[in-house]
């Protein structure tokens, strides 16, 4: 074969070699109207509204390739719903082109919980719609602090700030009611667990202020009262009297205090005199 090629004149050669040349160009230009579905063209259909995976199907049944984009959640949509389409419905595009799908989350995103205690309930509210959450029960009990969110929680748990719920959470408060008008005398806290000191002050609408420490403390919750303020009797020796909503400080210890028998008078008397 390359003697008979070799044995041709050079003209003869020349023109062979440009005769396939320009045969391989006609093959390749007649091969990309194949290659890019040249002359097949489709009509993009709206799929805006329709759910995910029925859109994706409506779309690569008719030709198309479909590739998911992220979105951000919108409320207004059902999950899982096509937000946007590109290129968009109506179109003229070739066979085998992309159409772009902006897809609303499969399910609700996380939210940051934010801080509410001390603010007021309207700007609690407001805060919690910022944060795509929604007011949940409010209860109110006896506290200075009147109108004011003392505690916030999520289904029955208490849920600090930075804490994270689904989009569209209820967050519960507790407002505060202002002070109580009737004067009740001041619990005996003194060998009590702190544990058991607390529902004694729940049960009384007082609000547990300071809890202060003295030595080193495993369990808070187990440690006893050896101290509180306001005391029972005043430096009179008069029974002293608090109203719901106020506070009280405790003072704690690892070890259960002795009993004090000085004490144990101040409250019989005290019950006396009520």
């Amino acid at each position: 074969m390359f003697r008979f090629i070799t044995r041709q004149p050079f003209w003869v050669n020349l023109l062979a070699a440009m005769a396939l040349v320009a045969l391989l160009v006609f093959l390749f230009l007649q091969s990309l109207s194949w290659i890019t579905n040249h002359g097949s063209y489709l009509k993009v259909p709206s799929v805006v509204g329709q759910p995910a995976d029925q859109a994706i199907k409506s779309l690569e049944d008719k030709g198309f390739q479909v590739v998911i984009t992220d979105s951000i959640y919108d409320e207004t949509l059902p999950l899982n719903t096509v937000k946007k389409q590109v290129p968009d419905s109506g179109a003229t595009v070739k066979v085998n082109r992309t159409v772009f799908l902006n897809i609303n989350p499969v399910t609700l995103p996380m939210v940051s919980v934010p801080k509410l205690e001390g603010l007021s309930l309207r700007f609690a509210i407001d805060r919690l719609q910022k944060n795509h959450l929604r007011l949940g029960d409010t209860t109110s009990r006896p506290d200075f602090m009147q109108g004011t969110v003392l505690e916030q929680d999520y289904q029955g748990s208490k849920i600090a700030p930075g804490a994270k719920l689904q989009w569209g959470s209820p967050v519960n408060l507790v407002i505060g009611a202002g002070l109580s008008q009737q004067q009740i005398p001041v619990p005996e806290l003194y060998g009590l667990t702190l544990a058991d000191a607390k529902a004694v002050l729940a049960a009384k609408g007082i609000t547990l202020a300071a809890v202060l420490a003295s030595g080193p403390i495993t369990d808070t919750l187990k440690a006893f009262v050896f101290k509180q303020n306001p005391d029972l009797v005043n430096d009179e020796g008069a029974p002293n009297y608090i109203q719901g909503g106020q506070t009280m400080d405790l003072w704690i210890t690892a070890t259960q205090p002795p009993v004090d028998s000085t004490r144990i008078l101040m409250q019989s008397d005290s019950l006396k005199i009520n």
